[in-house]
């Protein structure tokens, strides 16, 4: 094994040749899928393969990047901090090609967005809408996923920003920019026995079914405790979705409350709000961006889009 010492340390030699694009692919599957088996698959070729390649990457780093076990794999600390750089440079190169396609053909780039936010049903599509009348050809994708899976994505450049509900600040590795305050609203179907109400108390609701977020959301904990300081338990009859359009059609169809965003409730005729204060329960709407990667056109573009709908769905 070769090597290299900087201020007394002994670092492998990752610039000798040996260690190959395929590796860093290869190891940020790995993390994702947690096995061989889930690798092999994603990558479309035979575990043995997967297996080796590991081996060779391993030998090329001197350090175990997986312990392997029974139940799959699990990452070692080596594992952790390779990976996160194998994300980066991945994401750049994949960066790269975009940008030199944008650079032959500026209308003809790619732009990838992932959510989590109930509310991109009205903010995303309106500023799409925007977006593509101005530049027909520019392709878009939105991907809907959990918060922890949207980040990885990101870190890998397989998407190119998040939308969604803003929890910290910008830190070293993200950047995160406000687009607008988005409060919620206790709802129900316009057919709903009490849709149109003037005055109501959360208790008269306590026999209805609800549907909540699920208990992996920062709004389901916020609601809990919510719930908890009017003296009422959360809702046992009650399904969890963070699916609008599960929750709309529930709430057309049956007797069911829900919880979302006040903007939705607003836009949509068949949805009655009802006299309860949440006020104590909002969040900031925004982006989340990688702060190692330059924008593209295409992305500058949508942000510039997402910013215009924004201002005039809440001005």
């Amino acid at each position: 094994m070769r090597w290299t010492t900087v201020h007394g340390v002994d670092l492998p030699k990752l610039l000798d040749g040996r260690l190959k694009l395929k590796h860093l692919v290869l190891v940020d599957i790995l993390m994702t899928q947690g096995s061989v088996v889930g690798a092999a698959k994603a990558l479309h070729v035979t575990q043995p393969v997967v297996t080796r390649s590991l081996q060779d990457l391993e030998a090329v780093l001197g350090v175990p990047l997986f312990d392997r076990g029974a139940r799959g794999l699990s990452p070692t600390e080596f594992g952790v901090a390779f990976t996160a750089h194998a994300r980066a440079v991945i994401a750049q190169l994949r960066q790269s090609a975009r940008h030199l396609t944008e650079i032959a053909d500026a209308d003809r780039g790619q732009v990838s967005i992932g959510t989590h936010l109930a509310g991109s049903n009205i903010l995303i599509p309106r500023a799409i809408a925007k977006l593509k009348s101005a530049h027909p050809l520019l392709t878009v994708i939105v991907k809907e996923g959990p918060s922890d899976s949207l980040l990885t994505d990101l870190a890998a450049g397989r998407i190119d920003l998040i939308v969604g509900r803003l929890t910290a600040p910008s830190n070293e590795g993200l950047i995160r920019r406000p687009l607008y305050q988005e409060s919620v609203r206790v709802v129900v179907g316009a057919q709903h026995p009490f849709a149109g109400a003037d005055v109501l108390e959360l208790g008269d609701l306590a026999a209805f079914p609800w549907i909540l977020p699920g208990p992996d959301t920062v709004l389901r904990g916020e609601l809990e405790a919510y719930f908890l300081e009017q003296g009422f338990e959360v809702p046992r009859n009650r399904v969890e979705t963070t699916s609008f359009l599960t929750a709309r059609q529930l709430m057309l169809e049956t007797e069911h409350v829900a919880v979302m965003p006040e903007l939705i409730a607003r836009e949509d005729p068949r949805i009655s709000r009802l006299p309860i204060s949440l006020e104590p329960i909002g969040h900031s709407v925004g982006l989340t961006l990688s702060a190692e990667r330059q924008l593209n056109p295409a992305s500058t573009a949508m942000i510039a889009a997402l910013r215009n709908a924004a201002l005039h769905m809440t001005g």
